[in-house]
């Protein structure tokens, strides 16, 4: 009997040890196993941080200027949004980080990510990116984004910043701009001649033609220049926003339309080599938040302009419009800086042969579909 139990003891406590061993094999693995997710976890997250961008924006508007400087900030909100947080695009105000206007040589070193701005600002480096900006006695909105999109317009544009080492986007359009503001009334176009006048992209060399001295100023350097008498006269951009910056308090005649921009395109700028770092993901949200700000800025530009006029005339700034005549004087300027720019420079001679092509093409509909 005494062996008997002695043998169920030996079989328990054998059990008990072979279930021990077991027991601590399977806590050994367990902890294992959670060891293995946590590594795998922490590489994920890792890998994701790698992932997201954190960018630096320097914007040649500032954030509270109507429009222009409006549809930039947003855009920054609005690609933090649509990416769920990976996306980082940082505004930051004209000058904050390089010089206003020197935005193109600061993207293409990568000292700065991206400008927002417009590709009209950098003639000074190619002449021919006037034409992705505005065009005098041009198209409306619709017509430069079908040139843009869908006529080709867009592959020249893509191969210039190419070249530099740079990727453009477009990232706004904004429907006609004024024509200038002036002290005195212009009653002839004598009286243009001798004028200093702030003047952008291809219209201020039509400007030239008529006797004009003309300098581009950026937005936050018109006033104090117009003040001063540096300037004696200036046209920036739509009422709305000539309203922000404050040219009304100096001069009072403003003058329509905007022969040199009836539709200006907003850019995203970017240095390339980041750009083509990015996931096919992140560039798709990049363009996408660029296309809702198209559409932003369209829509909020054509809304603003009525109140912005209203509020000019009770302050005691006369609206004018130039005669037929006036502006076909200014048309046949136009015609010959066109002529003289395309014999100097080959690639401003492309890029005008081709939008006028486009244009020929577009004017058959235009002319049927539109009311004159």
């Amino acid at each position: 009997m005494r062996n008997v139990v002695v043998a169920v003891l030996a079989l328990v406590v054998a059990i008990a040890a072979i279930w021990y061993s077991y027991d601590l094999g399977k806590s050994s693995g367990l902890e294992s196993a959670t060891m293995v997710a946590e590594e795998e976890v922490a590489a994920v997250a890792a890998a994701e941080e790698a992932a997201r961008v954190r960018w630096k924006m320097q914007s040649t508007f500032g954030s509270k200027l109507s429009v222009l400087g409006e549809t930039g900030a947003r855009f920054s909100e609005v690609i933090e949004r649509v990416s769920g947080g990976n996306i980082e695009i940082k505004f930051f105000e004209p000058n904050a980080l390089v010089p206003s206007l020197e935005g193109f040589d600061a993207v293409k070193s990568g000292s700065v990510d991206a400008v927002w701005g417009t590709a009209g600002y950098h003639v000074g480096k190619i002449p021919a990116l006037s034409w992705f900006t505005a065009v005098p006695f041009g198209p409306a909105p619709g017509e430069i984004m079908a040139w843009l999109y869908f006529g080709g317009g867009d592959e020249i544009y893509d191969r210039i910043y190419a070249e530099n080492g740079l990727k453009g986007l477009h990232c706004g359009v904004i429907a006609p701009e004024a024509s200038g503001w002036f002290r005195q009334p212009i009653e002839s176009v004598d009286d243009l001649r001798g004028l200093k006048m702030r003047f952008f992209g291809l219209g201020a060399q039509v400007m030239q033609k008529m006797g004009v001295s003309t300098q581009l100023l950026s937005a936050a350097d018109i006033y104090p220049a117009l003040e001063r008498g540096v300037i004696d006269a200036t046209e920036f951009s739509m009422p709305s926003i000539d309203r922000d910056l404050g040219f009304y308090q100096i001069a009072k005649h403003y003058y329509f339309p905007g022969w040199h921009q009836q539709a200006s395109v907003l850019e995203l700028l970017m240095n390339k080599e980041k750009w083509d770092a990015l996931t096919d993901t992140q560039r798709a949200q990049i363009e996408v938040a660029c296309g809702d700000s198209v559409r932003y800025a369209i829509a909020s530009g054509e809304f603003k302009q009525a109140g912005a006029l209203e509020f000019l005339q009770e302050n005691g700034v006369t609206l004018h419009r130039w005669p037929p005549e006036f502006l076909a004087e200014l048309r046949t300027a136009w015609d010959e800086v066109v002529a003289e720019k395309s014999a100097e420079d080959a690639l401003f001679g492309e890029v005008a042969a081709h939008f006028y092509a486009f244009h020929e093409k577009y004017e058959v509909w235009k002319n049927l579909g539109y009311l004159d």
